[in-house]
């Protein structure tokens, strides 16, 4: 990041981003610059950020930055959490976590929170203290959300969890998880029945499975966790009860936006780092930038690049104004990690065997993005959702 960029589609600045945008962006580039870089491949052989980086970045106000004033936010705009994305992927996928705590799973509590849930956990969430989970997937049911099995039994004034999660983000160092889990069993159609419910990590009954060997984002943090007769108040439940799958669709469109983006910043990198390494490597007496084929193929990378940003740039000021673009976001969570996805072999290739070492990013990057083209819902998925739209 301290190194100027060759190949930059960020130089020219985006129109969405206001001056205060921009300082909140400097001001976090100099913080990863000296609290993560450094320190960052050492999280990775240890597969795990340590929680005084969360608190760091708490305290210099980087996380959830749209929360309101009163519960220790800036109420900051969706800008912010583009630039916290951006700039926690350039450094490495394996800070995704306190990316998706911000931006993905605090927004829940942040909007179908009640005033009473909100005063209690936004302030942790804003500084650090308090890190968040999101447990949706099973070890049976991937995308199928409607059809989970983890349940939540009323039993007076409380309800009874019972199940098991599985790929969860923040699993290990999670402190609050907000559960998506059937309160009506019985319902149908099936996603009446699910609802949302807030789970603390010392409540009786849950605990941690295994931390999961992933073959990419290795710092990041991914478990599975289990409710054994989880006992947790009424007044845990996050909104009304039998909402939970329609609170889970509101948020995906921003979900996938932000998925995209994690795989345009991967692909601007990998350009990036592949053009200069092209540049300095020689072979046969010349740098191996001035072989056709090399040429070739970094004009076909670049030009697919330039595509996704502007893609993802429309999209990101279509959704600031509050467009219900489901269609366009599915086409550029598909495309554009499936882009960064292909183009990372290309990429690898041209660095020659030093690509397949550890100590060249690409090698990071390579296995890294083979996760995007899953998460948020898989490319499959989202193709289903785009022939849907267009009445097929």
């Amino acid at each position: 990041m301290t190194k100027t960029a060759v190949y930059d589609v960020q130089k020219s600045e985006r129109p969405y981003f206001s001056e205060e945008h921009l300082m909140f962006r400097d001001s976090l580039r100099k913080f990863l610059e000296k609290e993560a870089i450094p320190y960052f491949e050492q999280w990775e052989e240890d597969r795990l950020v340590p929680r005084s980086f969360w608190t760091k970045l708490g305290q210099n106000g980087f996380l959830c930055p749209y929360v309101c004033e009163e519960y220790g936010g800036v109420n900051g705009d969706f800008g912010l959490s583009i630039i916290l994305t951006e700039e926690l992927g350039r450094v490495g996928a394996g800070l995704a976590g306190p990316g998706t705590h911000s931006n993905v799973i605090v927004p829940y509590l942040d909007s179908f929170g009640t005033e009473e849930q909100k005063r209690k956990y936004l302030p942790g969430c804003v500084s650090g203290d308090i890190i968040t989970a999101i447990a949706m997937t099973e070890p049976g049911t991937g995308s199928d959300l409607a059809n989970i099995r983890t349940t939540a039994i009323k039993d007076g004034d409380s309800y009874i969890i019972n199940g098991q999660k599985t790929f969860i983000t923040n699993g290990i160092h999670s402190d609050l998880i907000v559960v998506a889990c059937k309160t009506d069993p019985t319902a149908n159609p099936p996603h009446k029945g699910v609802s949302l419910l807030l789970v603390e990590k010392d409540t009786p009954g849950f605990s941690r499975g295994r931390k999961l060997k992933k073959v990419g984002m290795h710092a990041q943090d991914t478990s599975e966790l289990i409710f054994e007769d989880v006992k947790v108040p009424a007044t845990n439940l996050l909104g009304e009860e039998g909402q939970g799958f329609k609170y889970l669709m509101s948020k995906l469109q921003q979900e996938r936006i932000l998925a995209a983006i994690g795989g345009q910043v991967a692909a601007e990198d990998m350009l990036d780092i592949t053009i200069q390494y092209v540049k300095e490597r020689e072979a046969f007496g010349q740098s191996i930038s001035k072989f056709q084929n090399t040429q070739f193929t970094i004009a076909e990378i670049a030009t697919e690049v330039q595509l996704g940003r502007t893609f993802i740039d429309q999209l990101i000021v279509r959704h600031q104004n509050e467009e219900e673009i489901v269609t366009e976001v599915s086409m550029a969570k598909w495309w554009i990690t499936d882009m960064a996805r292909r183009i990372s072999s290309k990429c690898m290739q041209l660095h020659g065997g030093y690509g397949y070492m550890e100590e060249y990013k690409i090698a990071r990057r390579y296995r890294d993005i083979a996760i995007s083209p899953i998460f948020a819902g898989t490319n499959e998925i989202m193709k289903v959702i785009i022939a849907k739209k267009l009445g097929m």
